[in-house]
């Protein structure tokens, strides 16, 4: 189904918009004849239930078992235009029950609980009714969420009600609710409920796609059900909602019900009012007191609470029977859920109509107004709290009806009399007669026929008379719902087209002059949009709908309209003239659009004027311009504010170029040019504004010929500031000139720096001479020249010199940020423009935060900024010695085009103070924890950012820079990582990314920055007292930066830390980052004592309270087992066959990661401060050093070992390891071999055989590191020592095998 939304009806005059001949005389006539021909495969909708969403997103179409599922989505026609359209999303069998059909549905769309929701549904539930009775529920793909039978009758209607925001104090707030007809029952399921149940579904489905858990039942649904009583046949209803008589209704129904002596309750009581349609009587009332029957419980399908299998894929199996065998289904077909008895609800009146049979009911979106359709071809309007009817059309055979209710036009409420009341709505019937194939459209109550098309004979009509479901008086506020009213679907084209109504049409009749004035506009708009309209015809056109537009508010657009179409045709004042006859007479129209043509009329005598002073081929160029930016102007009124500005630029822009750029260019003259500007009337002001803007816009064209165009914009403004009304004549030149000022106001706003600078050097030329002519000026030179030898200084040239100082230094800083970055760049972004405005907005640290984003940029590592700083450096030395040594002349490579560095180099020299080597350093800091915020996957940020920070030389920068990093980026996403580890043993990069926002590797590497980060925290606090605060300064030009503070100043601004609460920080950093390092499973929160929890993430210049003391053995154990699982992980991780040949030297260890040399004196360090003694982890690591057959690094640390006794005892059951498994386990035994264990000592061979060589990761090693093992081992042990004659076997015994080897 194709579905544009391109038909929009909104007229009401026969004479201009539609032809009613055709059927006006079909309707005198009764001729009811249907075409026989046309239409003949559309007849397959009419045996379909269909339903739309209001949103206008899900068609559904289902037919006996079967349903299509069709969504929207945007597509490319073969024109290019990009339409919406409704596309086949999926198709299956609904029905599950033996023999049962599809019998209503409806599409519920169900609200965001999102806080950035706008109003846009999170998705749409389709509900469906089936001939079984049941009522089961999908997504839009066809799965299958939720399945009640609450009746055994066949579903007759679905109708859906949802919240309407209170347009009058008083009225009472609906609740949302779910209807379900059956034959001669009635079931009303509550909106919240309904809703938490089908998002708990949904969840649960989704969750089970992912994990195949098990599925937890939904909590139940709560509804209400009525047996509907004294009505013959029921095939429709309409549940208006909850109402209160008022006290006269009340005691006339006591006393029409209970006679004389009824009693009557204090107040009314709430009450729920539904109407059905039918037979004996045609309509029933029925009201159903709050209160009198208590809300049942659904009986959750047995299904739902089963466990998903991988059938859960296919989505048009759904929640019932899915890979069961044969018996299993049919015990489940057995075992239906519980019907509850139904609550007898008598009928309170009714219409009676012994021979008329209502057939459908439609309630008003008011829900005081119902359309009733019958088997007469009757439609009746009925009046539901009164409860008569109070209109009735005929000749609506087999009738289709909708209702619209439209607001009031904003532009409107300017001229009601109720302008200050609340906003007015006007209600309309649709009734489409599928007979005739007519659309008719009816103002209510009384009103006329507004509207009547021409259609297909085989349409639908689709009304849903609801929004989204899920809405409340709060989450609603602000919203925009974007739902659409009525529809109606053409099965021959494909077409879904919307019904539209002004609102105007409800306010009177055909004559009413608006409604004239209106179409009278769209006439005129359609001729307007063809361009191949004669301008004859335009000008009668225009001249006859302007003379019979009446109403003011639309024919000053209109005359714009025809001003902006007349300009695109021919630029002729002549033509223009007829705008200006029409209102000649200013009593009779809106003085503002009697002053619109009149300046219209003076902009093209000057377009004329101008034009003859120009050339052929200019002429040409600006006629087609001025066409194009005019148009574009005329058409923003539809557009954003945003899109509106930005056409007055360009039509600024055309104004500057079409006026003075043949003059900058040389080819028209100026002075006559000026001349005819001056006789227009046009100020000086606007003149130089339209200068200024053309040559900033055109910045390469006046780069390309500098010397004629500077030349030539001395003149302009030469001739221009002597106009009258320029310069005022009262202008004291010891002041600022507001002449003058306009200039530098326009250059310091330019992002075009190079044209900026230009210009300033003209006008500070230009402004000399306008000094140095006034009278005044040369009487006060002449006089201090003869009183004293004094200089005479302007206000107005001092301000010049400063403007052409800093266009200068921007224009060395825009040069850099124009350099694009090199391909592959991780930074790469949109160089950022700068000007005048923009650095002094951006506050003293302004500067730096321009070259900080261009280091970004160019992903520039700290190391080759540091170099480039230092080279400036030397520059600035080796500048001051050639300054002594009097050298001159240019250096040979100034010529040359400087690369990034040197411009670098170069936009530091220009700028000392603001880009001196620590700001730039912090602010290049804290762009790169910004970026690594925003994505904290790119870990490389972060790296950089630390490595910026120390680069910094100032503690006291460097002080309060860590602190704003920690507690502004860091803390949060530390303080999820300790408590994820201390939750989950077993971390993935799923659980990481969920708590901490970033994978497990991304999370290693920021650990270990937080470990750097705060041990640079720790060295600025200690060597902060020791240095002075540096006092930073700007240069003299940038003293007048208003904006905020810098890195630097905010950094100076922070408060001190407390060391040992940062050391204490600093060491649970240290625990996460090894125990993510090496993949440990540990809770690093557990090995602290309450006091030490308890001082966590808190801030870091506050005193808390520290672990103290001699801590709890079991605690001191934990922490001694977790790091001696950190020096295992390392000898792992370090492990290099390369090192296992005997005297061949150990590779040097790279600094970073998990084979970084520094994690040994990193565990002592933390082994110190957890009160933990060094020499039980430096025995323990190099037992596993030899474990790995890392000898060389163990003699290293053995070295460093202070109880060599306990070493020498750890290391001869190592030693005995390795020998048993040279003797007795490995797979080339020698004779040898053999006979040296038959000739060992009982005592020695007995210990050799208990010893267990699978513990030794490295079990094959050379019989020369045994030998220097043993050796090791006969040193260390002492003679008195228990094992050592046990040690002098071994050696002999190692001897002997190295010998014979």
């Amino acid at each position: 189904f194709d579905c544009p939304f391109v038909f929009t009806f909104s007229s009401t005059d026969n004479q201009l918009s539609w032809d009613t001949s055709d059927w006006e005389s079909a309707w005198d006539n009764g001729d009811n004849k249907e075409e026989e021909t046309t239409g003949q495969n559309a007849l397959w909708l009419q045996d379909c239930v269909v339903s739309l969403s209001p949103c206008s997103d899900l068609l559904v179409v289902a037919r006996e078992q079967k349903a299509v599922f069709l969504s929207a989505k945007w597509c490319t026609d073969n024109s290019g235009r990009e339409e919406m359209t409704l596309a086949v999303s999926w198709t299956g069998t609904l029905s599950t029950e033996e023999g049962e059909c599809v019998s209503s549905s409806v599409c519920i769309p169900l609200a965001s609980q999102k806080r950035s929701s706008t109003g846009r549904p999170d998705w749409t539930c389709v509900v469906v009714g089936f001939t079984s009775g049941y009522v089961r529920f999908y997504t839009e793909n066809g799965v299958l969420l939720l399945a009640q039978l609450l009746h055994e009758d066949p579903v007759l209607r679905l109708k859906c009600r949802t919240y309407e925001i209170p347009r009058h104090p008083g009225v009472t707030e609906q609740h949302e609710e779910l209807s379900i007809l059956y034959p001669a029952a009635l079931v009303t399921i509550d909106g919240f409920s309904l809703f938490q149940s089908l998002r708990a579904c949904r969840n649960q489905v989704a969750r089970a796609a992912a994990a195949g858990s098990d599925v937890i039942q939904p909590p139940p649904l709560a509804y209400k059900k009525w047996g509907l009583q004294d009505m013959d046949t029921i095939v429709d209803h309409s549940s208006v909602g909850i109402m209160t008589l008022c006290v006269f209704d009340q005691m006339k129904n006591a006393s029409i019900l209970g006679g004389f002596n009824a009693s009557v309750k204090g107040s009314p009581p709430a009450m729920s009012q539904y109407v059905t349609v039918g037979g004996g009587p045609y309509t029933g009332f029925y009201y159903a007191v709050e209160g009198s029957s208590q809300p049942l419980l659904s009986h959750v399908a047995l299904a739902v609470a089963s466990k998903l299998t991988s059938a859960l894929f296919s989505a048009a199996s759904g929640w019932l029977g899915w890979n069961k065998n044969k018996n299993e289904e049919e015990a489940v077909q057995k075992q239906k859920p519980k019907v509850e008895a139904a609550t007898p609800l008598g009928i309170r009146f009714g219409l009676p109509d012994s021979r008329r049979h209502g057939e459908s009911i439609s309630l008003s979106p008011c829900n005081t107004l119902a359309g009733v359709t019958d088997d007469f071809g009757r439609v009746t309007l009925l009046d539901l709290a009164r409860g008569i009817a109070i209109r009735m059309w005929k000749g609506y055979r087999d009738a289709q009806l909708g209702w619209l209710q439209v607001p009031e036009e904003q532009s409107d409420r300017g001229f009601s009399p109720s302008a200050s009341l609340p906003r007015r709505h006007a209600l309309f019937l649709v009734i489409y007669a599928p007979r005739r194939g007519i659309l008719e459209v009816w103002a209510m109550q009384q009103g006329p026929r507004v509207g009547a098309f021409t259609v297909g004979k085989h349409c639908r009509l689709l009304f849903a008379g609801y929004h989204l479901m899920g809405v409340n008086s709060v989450t609603s506020q602000g919203w925009q719902l974007h739902t659409q009213q009525v529809c109606l679907l053409d099965p021959i084209t494909g077409a879904l087209r919307t019904v539209n109504i002004p609102f105007h049409l409800a306010l009177s009749d055909k004559k009413s002059e608006r409604a004239k004035d209106m179409h009278l506009l769209k006439r005129l708009t359609n001729i307007l949009k063809n361009r191949e309209v004669e301008p004859d015809i335009l000008e009668s056109e225009a001249k006859n709908v302007l003379l019979d537009i009446k109403h003011p508010a639309i024919k000053k657009p209109i005359t714009i309209r025809c001003w902006n179409r007349v300009f695109i045709f021919s630029v002729c004042f002549s033509q223009s003239v007829l705008i200006y006859d029409c209102v000649t007479d200013p009593e009779e129209v809106d003085p503002a659009l009697f002053q619109l043509c009149s300046s219209q009329l003076k902009l093209l005598q000057l377009y004329t004027d101008v034009q003859q002073l120009q050339s052929t081929s200019d002429t040409e160029v600006y006629s087609e311009n001025v066409g194009t930016y005019s148009f574009s102007l005329s058409h923003t009124h539809k557009r954003t504010q945003l899109v509106r500005k930005v056409a007055l630029l360009l039509l600024h822009v055309f104004a500057g170029n079409f006026l003075f750029w043949g003059c900058l260019c040389g080819n028209n003259p100026i002075q006559n040019v000026c001349d005819t500007l001056q006789k227009a009337g046009i100020s000086p002001q606007q003149l130089l504004s339209l200068l200024m803007t053309v040559w900033l816009q055109r910045e390469k064209e006046v780069l390309q010929k500098t010397e004629e165009t500077v030349r030539n914009l001395h003149t302009l403004l030469i001739a221009l500031s002597n106009m009258k009304g320029a310069v005022e004549e009262s202008w004291d030149p010891q002041s600022v000139s507001p002449w003058w000022q306009q200039v530098r106001s326009t250059c310091i706003q330019s992002h075009n720096a190079a044209a900026a600078l230009l210009a300033a050097f003209v006008a500070h030329c230009a402004a000399k001479a306008s000094i140095s002519s006034h009278a005044d000026i040369c009487v006060f030179v002449s006089f201090l020249q003869l009183q004293s030898e004094w200089e005479a200084v302007s206000l107005e040239l001092e301000q010049w010199v400063v403007c052409v100082k800093q266009l200068e230094d921007v224009l060395v800083l825009q040069t850099l940020m124009l350099v694009p970055p090199p391909q592959g760049a991780g930074g790469s972004a949109a160089a950022a423009q700068c000007s005048i405005k923009t650095l002094l907005e951006g506050g003293t640290g302004g500067i730096a935060d321009s070259v900080s984003k261009w280091v970004f940029r160019h992903n520039l590592p700290p190391e080759r900024l540091k170099e480039i700083i230092q080279r400036r450096e030397d520059n600035n030395a080796e500048g001051k010695l050639e300054q002594k040594a009097g050298e001159g002349g240019p250096h040979p490579n100034q010529t040359l085009r400087l690369a990034s560095p040197e411009l670098l180099v170069a936009v530091c020299q220009q700028f000392p103070h603001s880009l001196s080597p620590d700001l730039l350093f912090a602010h290049c800091c804290w762009e790169y924890v910004v970026q690594w915020n925003k994505d904290p996957e790119e870990g490389r940020c972060l790296c950089w950012a630390v490595e910026h920070l120390k680069l910094v030389s100032s503690p006291h920068i460097q002080l309060g820079i860590s602190t704003m990093m920690w507690s502004t980026f860091i803390v949060k996403r530390f303080s999820a990582a300790a408590y994820l580890m201390e939750k989950v043993s077993n971390i993935s990069a799923c659980v990481c990314v969920q708590d901490v926002g970033m994978g497990d590797k991304a999370v290693t590497c920021f650990l270990g920055c937080c470990v750097q980060l705060l041990q640079i925290l720790m060295e600025a606090d200690s060597a902060v007292e020791e240095v002075a605060a540096p006092e930073l300064s700007v240069e003299e030009a940038w003293f007048g930066a208003e904006g905020p503070a810098s890195i630097a100043e905010l950094a100076l601004e922070q408060k001190g830390v407390h060391y040992p609460l940062v050391q204490h920080h600093c060491l649970l950093a240290s625990l996460l980052h090894a125990a993510m390092t090496f993949s440990l499973r540990v809770k690093p929160l557990s090995l602290f004592d309450s006091k030490g929890k308890n001082a966590f993430f808190r801030d870091l210049a506050t005193i808390q309270l520290m672990p103290s003391g001699d801590m709890d053995p079991g605690l001191i154990s934990l922490r001694q087992e977790f790091l001696l699982r950190v020096l295992t992980g390392w000898v792992q991780a370090i492990d290099d066959p390369s090192c296992l040949s005997s005297g061949s030297s150990c590779p040097p260890l790279p600094s970073t990661g998990p084979k970084a040399d520094w994690w040994p004196s990193l565990c002592l360090e933390l082994g110190s401060l957890l009160q933990i003694n060094p020499d039980i982890l430096r025995r323990h690591l190099v037992c596993e050093l030899y474990n790995q057959g890392l000898d060389l690094r163990a003699e290293e640390v053995m070295l460093e070992v202070e109880d060599k006794d306990v070493l020498g005892s750890q290391l001869l059951v190592l030693t005995g390891q390795r020998l048993c498994y040279s003797l007795l386990h490995s797979q080339s035994q020698t004779q040898a071999a053999m006979e040296l264990l038959a000739r060992l000592p009982p005592t020695l061979c007995t210990w050799l055989k208990a010893m267990d060589p699978s513990e030794l990761r490295c079990p094959l090693v050379p019989l020369s590191q045994i030998s220097r093992l043993v050796s090791r081992l006969i040193e260390i042990l002492p003679e008195n020592h228990a094992q050592y004659s046990l040690a002098l076997h071994l050696l002999e015994a190692v001897d002997v095998l190295t010998t014979e080897d």
